[in-house]
């Protein structure tokens, strides 16, 4: 399966594709500071970028917790970030009704872990006509993804994206398993690897998530190596100041030289014929 946004194809022989931002909007401001870096950064060297954030962080570990600004607030300032850089866009949805709100301003909804077998939801998605980024559930094998999918397709849309992001592994813990990409890559999607969601500690800081950043950027080699679509990657300018998963965010200044490495890697396996 082929999907085509700006004219750049999206597959997984292609070369990756980089979906980044920060977790959450914090602000107006920070959000186009991020926006206007990480382009120069990809615009420099030659990657696809789709810019990510998030209007309402629904399943924070703690009603107290910063959520966003909400549905109509975050859409319009993602509405900015796409006419100030022409950067097409992804954000979360968590209802039928944000699914449709969402496709009138972003290029491609996502469909968070946790509700990846809520079919209304899936259903409403498939029926706005844009792509559809469904992360697997942290508790579903990758072959069970392929129901997922299907109920996408079955309202007549063809454009869907299967992203990895963990698997629980006991309590407050995931670890990632590289064969499930390949497993999911088998099912004919274009696949992404979220390497800074896969070092999150679910609930692990009591009424916070965790994480390991430490281990973001050997994670993406790895999932490069089997040869994917794209890199998923939160970042931000302090994240130990962040608003939601400072833990396993990426420092902004730290995302050139893991993107020049990343980006010479996936040329070297994809010029390698199997």
């Amino acid at each position: 399966m082929t999907i085509s946004i700006k004219n750049t194809i999206l597959d997984n022989d292609s070369p990756f594709f980089l979906v980044a931002g920060p977790c959450v909007i914090e602000s107006e401001k920070m959000i186009m500071d991020i926006a206007r870096e990480t382009k120069a950064i990809c615009d420099e060297l030659g990657i696809f970028y789709i810019f990510k954030a998030s209007y309402d962080k629904a399943n924070r570990s703690s009603s107290e917790s910063f959520r966003g600004p909400g549905l109509e607030a975050g859409l319009r300032t993602l509405e900015k970030v796409k006419k100030e850089f022409g950067l097409p866009l992804l954000t979360d949805v968590h209802t039928e009704e944000q699914a449709r709100a969402a496709a009138e301003v972003v290029d491609i909804i996502q469909i968070p872990a946790f509700l990846s077998r809520q079919t209304d939801l899936l259903l409403a998605a498939g029926k706005t006509g844009i792509p559809v980024n469904i992360k697997k559930g942290q508790f579903l094998a990758p072959w069970d993804m392929k129901h997922a999918a299907e109920k996408v397709l079955s309202t007549g849309n063809r454009h869907v994206l299967l992203t990895e992001r963990g698997a629980s592994f006991g309590y407050n813990n995931l670890i990632t398993d590289i064969r499930s990409l390949v497993v999911m890559k088998e099912m004919g999607y274009p696949v992404i690897f979220d390497a800074t969601h896969s070092v999150q500690q679910p609930g692990g800081l009591g009424d916070k998530s965790g994480g390991n950043r430490e281990y973001v950027f050997p994670l993406a080699k790895a999932a490069l190596t089997v040869g994917i679509a794209g890199i998923f990657m939160e970042v931000h300018p302090d994240p130990d100041k962040g608003l939601s998963d400072g833990p396993n965010m990426v420092p902004l200044k730290d995302l050139r030289a893991m993107l020049r490495f990343l980006k010479r890697l996936d040329s070297l396996v994809k010029e390698i014929p199997l």
